[in-house]
């Protein structure tokens, strides 16, 4: 679900859109809390983070909150009261602080991204048409559709050529010739050889029956037209 936030400025109001394109990187805890936020770019996927800011709050407090270790360790059970007043004033401000924090690298992040007119996802300078107003999704470089026109015509015109070449070579290709794509002796796969590359088996011969000359399976014990013993 997208979130839409209204910023108000001195002269104008603007509103941006953030779903699947910005990830909080904010920190609530410690020492080293602070609020950052990562956005990217809807076509090229490159991100761009906003300044760190320090959340004050939450730094005091934890300071305060070592000091009320050092307080339970003096003074037993009332240092509690000293533990969750530190809790209190680092949960107190924690939401406004951030919305405000996210408004701020929301107008930082509209100097990084352009938001295409037609299918209004924000892009960064590199994936934006600024002649058109539109992102390079919606209307691409023309050069470069040229240039990648030429390149598709060549690659369909080689692809024709080289299948009429192979049905060319395909008439002397004899289709119902017996091959074999794997040795039966070493395993070794043949590519439809007539000797195998790795112990030089004859491949693909038919055995015959020494009686009646008929062909004989690979393995069979007995010829299945006479029945001698192989």
């Amino acid at each position: 679900m997208c979130r839409r936030l209204d910023l108000w400025g001195d002269h104008m109001s603007s509103e941006i859109y953030f779903s699947n394109n910005y990830r909080d990187l904010c920190e609530r805890n410690g020492t080293g809390a602070g609020f950052q936020f990562e956005f990217s770019c809807s076509r090229c996927y490159d991100t761009w983070r906003s300044p760190f800011e320090a959340y004050v709050g939450e730094r005091a407090a934890s300071w305060l909150q070592k000091g009320a270790d050092v307080a339970w360790s003096l003074l037993g059970n009332t240092g509690r009261g000293v533990t969750s007043a530190a809790d209190g004033l680092a949960g107190a401000g924690w939401g406004q602080a951030r919305d405000h924090a996210f408004q701020r690298a929301i107008s930082n992040a509209q100097g990084h991204f352009n938001r295409c007119a037609r299918c209004t996802n924000y892009v960064c300078g590199r994936c934006w048409n600024a002649a058109q107003g539109l992102c390079l999704h919606c209307a691409p470089d023309t050069a470069a559709e040229a240039m990648a026109a030429q390149q598709r015509g060549l690659n369909d015109m080689a692809s024709q050529r080289s299948y009429a070449a192979g049905q060319q070579a395909g008439q002397t290709y004899d289709p119902s010739a017996p091959r074999q794509l794997v040795c039966p002796q070493c395993r070794t796969e043949t590519h439809g050889a007539a000797y195998c590359s790795g112990c030089g088996y004859h491949l693909a011969q038919s055995n015959q029956c020494a009686s009646c000359s008929g062909v004989v399976p690979n393995g069979a014990a007995f010829c299945p037209g006479c029945g001698t013993r192989q």
